[in-house]
């Protein structure tokens, strides 16, 4: 018996051997597909978040529905979320991860669609002509009592182009198209989290989501330079001929081929999602397969002894589903600790997700950079730089074995770091362009108090202008005009984007001592000063990126280890769906909605309707895009404070390293209901449980 007993053993061990030496394989074949799934996600969020302002031109909407387009993605996480988290915990988590990347490409690829079956983009949307055809049509010049019929706005060329243009409203299948990609990547974090920190080795746990948020940097950086590079394409590169385009990257109205870097991120999404489909349910799939095999004997014959009673129960499997869900909801519910993070997480996350949504567009109106410029430098810079602060956070973490008390003091250190780094934003806003008709008087000589109804000079008022037009000329008095003939201009010569227009009055008016009284086609550029501000504003936006960053692996451990073991996966989606419908979709919208009313100049749709807008106030939208970001940053470094006081008080006495783990006590407990029950256990099944 004895010597039974020890080659038992032996055989044991040896597979043992071969069991963990295949969990190890399948584990790392899982950690390399999320990595690879978490690029892919973060690529199609990047590339939504770089082309928000190109939509918005595109579609000739408000920045508030663009903020409601951005918004759709949550929405559509929202609808799922919770479900996913809960019951995606006891299925087949990797191909539940595979089929969310496989719908998350379909949504990229169906937010494209659009861009297809919509006419060509007419960037002078105000004279209803195609420009590519008569491009004097927008570009009058001031005539004395001029009666030309494209000169004016009128109500029956309101009327025709109206219907000409109702492909505007494809901007809802953009929405749609977002929606879908919300509801694949919903999937993704809370089962791949949960997933590594139930087999990750003891103490690594932290270590490994670290590296896992620092690989997903590669997705933005690779959105950003693709964001970029589409951005100096027109948007309708390949159908019209780019030499009778006379709108450059810098216009306000110039629109990218934003369509391509969503079929590009669809693609590469969906490839992501094809290794899940191979991978078992769990590293230690084969040791649980030959236990299901050994074990099958006891089911067989006990099912012909209680198949009576297996009926109801498996009719009562629902029921006791839903209210195991519900008892896990109301713990998670009535932990105060939890509860108190999520709040505090609610108002930092909204602050990162407003002001990255409008990144691009403050950066082109405050600084007058171009969307090509504003992505690549936000990408090489910036990304890495948060993607060092992930692995960093991570590893500091790791490396001095911090407690939960400890964790949160960190996390505090770096919101406080960050919050402090984005408040020197304010004294990096620019001053507001010289705009005749906006922030002077059309003769450029006085500021003017408000944009609204600024009454004509008399250097322009018998041109008969069209004070809707906006096709902005550059006076040699530094003075940017709405329009040549708002401008007083007589006559241009050139064409497209060389035109130059000569005898303008209203420049003459200025007092600028020159003969040559002459406007070139398109808006002022900024000053030398503010230039200067832009590079200081990247080097800020570097420091705060890196601290925000630092605290990242803070947040997620945070939040699984002040819960219990088994509602780790819960605790992330109820965490998630809080942040992503209150924050992901009520920010960009609140933010739109007061960056809206720092416009100045709004374009005319075909149906007289307001669409986007075409130039800012500088200094308000700065005061207003900074400022909300900062009052939703304060409030969470007292929340901290309080937070770690509770902390304390919690775990005063107490081991409070962030316990790694928990599974195997959960396991022994599982192993230990299904093995006393009133049925004998067959010796076969004893063998493996032993081993």
């Amino acid at each position: 018996d004895w010597w039974d007993h020890l080659n038992k053993r032996k055989k044991c061990s040896a597979n043992n051997v071969k069991w963990a030496e295949k969990s190890i394989n399948w584990y790392r074949m899982f950690f390399s597909a999320l990595s690879y799934s978490f690029i892919a996600k973060a690529l199609a969020g990047t590339v939504m978040k770089s082309s928000i302002t190109q939509i918005e031109r595109r579609f000739d909407i408000s920045s508030s529905v663009a903020g409601l387009i951005d918004g759709s993605f949550e929405i559509g996480n929202l609808l799922v979320i919770v479900f996913v988290s809960y019951f995606g915990s006891k299925l087949h988590r990797p191909k539940l991860i595979g089929i969310g990347c496989l719908v998350m490409g379909t949504g990229s690829i169906l937010t494209a669609l659009p861009h297809f079956f919509m006419g060509y983009y007419r960037y002078s949307r105000e004279t209803h002509i195609d420009t590519s055809e008569n491009s004097a049509s927008s570009l009058a010049t001031c005539l004395m009592n001029q009666t030309l019929p494209f000169n004016t706005t009128s109500p029956e060329i309101l009327g025709k182009g109206c219907v000409k243009e109702s492909g505007s409203h494809m901007w809802i299948y953009v929405l749609m198209g977002n929606m879908l990609r919300g509801i694949g990547e919903t999937p993704i974090t809370p089962l791949g989290i949960s997933y590594i920190d139930d087999f990750a080795k003891e103490g690594h746990s932290s270590f490994y989501i670290g590296c896992l948020n620092s690989i997903a940097m590669i997705g933005p950086i690779i959105g950003f330079i693709l964001g970029s590079l589409c951005a100096k394409l027109y948007v309708d590169i390949g159908f019209v001929d780019l030499s009778t385009i006379r709108i450059t990257p810098k216009d306000s109205r110039w629109v990218g081929a934003w369509w391509l870097t969503f079929l590009v991120s669809g693609l590469i999404s969906i490839t992501s999602s094809i290794p899940f489909f191979f991978l078992p349910k769990s590293p230690h799939t084969p040791q649980k397969e030959r236990r299901i095999s050994t074990s099958s004997h006891l089911l067989k014959t006990e099912e012909e002894r209680n198949q009576s009673a297996n009926l109801p129960n498996h009719k009562n499997s629902v029921a006791d589903s839903v209210t195991g869900f519900l008892q896990s909801l109301k713990s998670i519910l009535t932990n105060p600790l939890y509860v108190l993070f999520v709040t505090l997480t609610l108002l930092q996350i909204s602050s990162f997700i407003g002001s990255f949504t409008y990144v691009f567009k403050y950066i082109e109106q405050q600084y007058g950079q171009s969307a090509s410029h504003a992505n690549i430098l936000l990408g090489v810079i910036t990304i890495p730089t948060i993607g060092t602060g992930m692995f960093l956070g991570g590893y500091i973490i790791r490396k001095f074995k911090l407690t939960l008390v400890g964790i949160g003091k960190f996390a505090f250190f770096s919101s406080f770091l960050s919050c402090l780094f984005y408040s020197l934003n304010f004294i990096l806003i620019c001053e507001n362009k010289s705009v005749a008709g906006l922030t002077l008087t059309y003769d450029g000589n006085n500021p003017v108090t408000s944009h609204v109804d600024v009454p004509l000079s008399y250097c322009n008022s018998d041109c008969d202008c069209d004070k809707n037009q906006w096709e902005p000329v550059c006076g040699n008095n530094g003075i940017t005009y709405l329009s040549p003939c708002l401008a007083g201009c007589k006559s241009s010569s050139g064409s497209k984007k060389s035109t130059v227009f000569h005898n303008c009055t209203c420049v003459e008016e200025t007092g600028f001592h020159n003969k040559n009284y002459s406007a070139l086609l398109g808006e002022c550029p900024k000053e030398d000063v503010c230039t200067k501000k832009f590079y200081m504003y990247i080097t800020v936006q570097v420091l705060n990126s890196f601290c925000s960053a630092l605290g990242a692996t803070s947040i997620v451990l945070l939040i699984v280890k002040n819960v219990q073991p088994e509602l780790k996966s819960l605790a992330m989606g109820f965490h998630s769906l809080v942040i992503r419908s209150l924050g992901g979709i009520l920010a960009p919208i609140y933010y739109g909605v007061l960056i809206d009313r720092t416009c100045m100049k709004w374009s005319m749709n075909s149906c007289g309707k307001r669409g986007s807008c075409r130039i800012y106030n500088s200094d308000l939208f700065g005061k207003v895009y900074i400022g909300l970001s900062v009052s939703l940053r304060c409030p969470t470094l007292l929340l901290y404070i309080v937070l770690i006081f509770f902390m304390k008080k919690k775990y005063q006495g107490k081991d409070t390293k962030p316990p790694e783990n928990e599974k195997y006590v959960t396991n022994e407990a599982n192993k230990e209901s299904l093995m006393n029950n009133e049925h004998s256990v067959p010796s076969d099944v004893a063998e493996v449980e032993t081993c």
